[in-house]
């Protein structure tokens, strides 16, 4: 049975988000999901392309409905990102670590969105040694995996 974590990468669709022009675009957590099959939208309103695809500068301007979101923005940034979340009626969530604070938490919360905090994505999403794997198996040997 999948974890808690684990189980939100079997959605068939995602949006990844990034803010470019404050931090580097997740592209390891956009083509990981790319590279499992998935259907992967890069959501980044200061960009026009991700890794050569079309970036979108918000949910609302995805060509398709998404089954998750997975948040890499800069920390003041999330809590507005999960109230677009949910006006986009996702109820799956990712935030990346680091950048949760208790405002965006509680917002999700509020509006009934499952949430996952406090790890990084890249070590669901990336097969074979690499640092992340070595995240990974440490989180699976501390049971937060």
């Amino acid at each position: 049975m999948p974890s808690h974590h684990e189980a939100f990468f079997e959605h068939d669709s995602f949006a990844v988000v990034g803010h470019s022009d404050k931090h580097d675009f997740p592209k390891l957590t956009y083509n990981g999901l790319k590279q499992l099959g998935k259907t992967v939208y890069p959501v980044d309103p200061s960009v026009e392309t991700v890794e050569g695809d079309p970036a979108f500068p918000d949910l609302g301007a995805l060509p398709g409905p998404v089954q998750g979101v997975v948040l890499e923005v800069p920390k003041e940034e999330t809590a507005a990102w999960v109230e677009k979340v949910a006006a986009a009626g996702v109820r799956d969530l990712w935030i990346h670590m680091g950048t949760d604070t208790p405002e965006a938490v509680e917002a999700a919360r509020a509006h009934g969105i499952d949430t996952h905090t406090g790890t990084c994505a890249v070590m669901y999403v990336t097969p074979g040694f690499t640092y992340h794997s070595i995240h990974k198996w440490i989180m699976k040997a501390v049971g937060k995996y």
